[in-house]
C-alpha cells in the first residue's frame, strides 16, 4: 500500500487520486452543474471562490486525518477531474459520487467506485453503505453494479433544501459477515419500509 493516506488508484481507464488546490476550476465545473447536483443535500457552488472554500472544507481537511476516500475521477488522457466518489469515516460507511452529464452512461462512476470499493476492502473497512432518492434510480443501478444489495427505504427532511424524500438503502458487506445490515436510518427515522421488487 502506498503511503498515502488516500492513495492514487488507476483503472484501465480512470485515474482516481486527491483533489488538490489545482483543482478548484474543475471542482466548480463539477459543483455548479446543476443537473448534476439535483439529488444532492447541498446547492450548487456559484463562484470560484465557492468552489475553492470546497476544496479547503471538503477536501483539504479531510486529506489531514489518518485515511480520506476523497476521490476525484479523472480520465487517464487529461488527468483533469469530471466527478467524484467519497467514502465516509462514519459509522454508516456511506459511499457517494458525481459525475458531470456529458460523461453519463459510460460506466465510469461504477469502474471509479470499483477501485475505491477493492482499496477499502484491502483497508480492512468491514462494509459500506449507499443511499439514493427514489427519483433517481439510475444511483441505485449503479449502486447494484458494484454488488450492493438493497436493504430498506426510509423517508428523510433533507437539509439545507428541506426536502421531504425517500431513500432507498443499500449495502455491501467486505467482510465475512454477510447477513450485517446497517439499521441507523430504520431507527431513526419513522417512516421507514421495505418496497418489494426493488
Amino acid at each position: 500500500m502506498q503511503a498515502s493516506n488516500t492513495p492514487r488508484l488507476e483503472t484501465k481507464r480512470l485515474i482516481v487520486r486527491k483533489f488538490t488546490i489545482d483543482d478548484i476550476q474543475a471542482l466548480y465545473r463539477i459543483f455548479s452543474d446543476r443537473e448534476m447536483n439535483a439529488f444532492l443535500p447541498w446547492y450548487p457552488v456559484t463562484s470560484l471562490q465557492e468552489a475553492e472554500k470546497l476544496y479547503r472544507v471538503n477536501y483539504a481537511q479531510q486529506y489531514q486525518q489518518r485515511r480520506a476516500y476523497q476521490y476525484a475521477i479523472c480520465h487517464k488522457s487529461d488527468d483533469i477531474p469530471i466527478g467524484y466518489v467519497h467514502l465516509s469515516d462514519t459509522e454508516s460507511r456511506d459511499l457517494g459520487f458525481g459525475l458531470i452529464p456529458p460523461f453519463w452512461g459510460q460506466g465510469i462512476v461504477t469502474e471509479a467506485c470499483m477501485a475505491v470499493i477493492a482499496q477499502a476492502k484491502e483497508d480492512n473497512v468491514p462494509y459500506i453503505t449507499a443511499t439514493h432518492d427514489v427519483n433517481n434510480p439510475r444511483s441505485g443501478e449503479v449502486m447494484k453494479r458494484l454488488g450492493m444489495t438493497y436493504r430498506y427505504s426510509y423517508q428523510e427532511a433533507w437539509q439545507p433544501k428541506n426536502l421531504l424524500v425517500v431513500f432507498r438503502m443499500y449495502q455491501l458487506n467486505l467482510d465475512q459477515d454477510k447477513e450485517r445490515t446497517y439499521m441507523e436510518y430504520w431507527n431513526r427515522y419513522p417512516v421507514h419500509f421495505i418496497e418489494e421488487g426493488v
